[in-house]
């Protein structure tokens, strides 16, 4: 019996070492809900790049978008499909999100996910006068990059430093409102 015993208590320090050294060796970002929490800030300390992300743009799907290509810009990365209830309500406040801070050095972002016909999303993005971006991604395989996000969780929104760090995760609808706090911060930072 003491025997076991050991070996469990072995086992379990053996578990917390290298759990401890998986995190602090990690360099890429992993997401995880600490409690299940779905408003995460990540501060500066530990804010983690994100891998790229990239695909075929949904208005013109010849031409392809890239993560990168708006490095030294806060990027708000949007999750989102016309057939989501929640989405539909938040499309516009991204809008004003675009409009109020795009001359500040912010851009939206959005990945068109589980939409498997173009035309439907792009009719959905000129109906209500959507100017950002958007990745066209049906099958998500974009999202695989987000190492640990739940992927049935729509729509989710991360915002992404000059640097193309993860600087905050929401796993919620938002309105602008919720996110201009952290992205006066964002865009403060050098």
């Amino acid at each position: 019996m003491r025997a076991v015993a050991v070996v469990a208590l072995l086992l379990a320090l053996a578990g917390c070492t290298a759990e401890k050294d998986a995190v602090s060796t990690d360099t890429e970002f992993v997401f995880v809900s600490p409690g299940g929490q779905t408003d995460i800030t990540y501060p500066v300390a530990d804010r983690k790049p994100l891998p790229e992300l990239s695909g075929s743009s949904l208005m013109d799907e010849s031409r392809q978008l890239k993560l990168s290509d708006y490095r030294g810009k806060v990027v708000v990365v949007n999750v989102w499909g016309q057939w989501c209830g929640p989405c539909r309500a938040e499309a516009p406040e991204l809008q004003k999100v675009q409009d109020d801070y795009g001359p500040k050095g912010v851009q939206v972002l959005g990945i068109n996910f589980r939409d498997n016909q173009r035309d439907v999303p792009q009719d959905f993005v000129r109906d209500r006068g959507l100017t950002y971006p958007s990745i066209f991604d049906p099958p998500g395989r974009t999202l695989l990059a987000l190492k640990g996000y739940p992927r049935a969780v729509v729509p989710a929104t991360f915002l992404i430093d000059k640097q193309g760090r993860v600087a905050a995760a929401y796993m919620r609808d938002l309105l602008a409102d919720d996110l201009r706090a952290e992205l006066d911060k964002l865009t403060a930072e050098s």
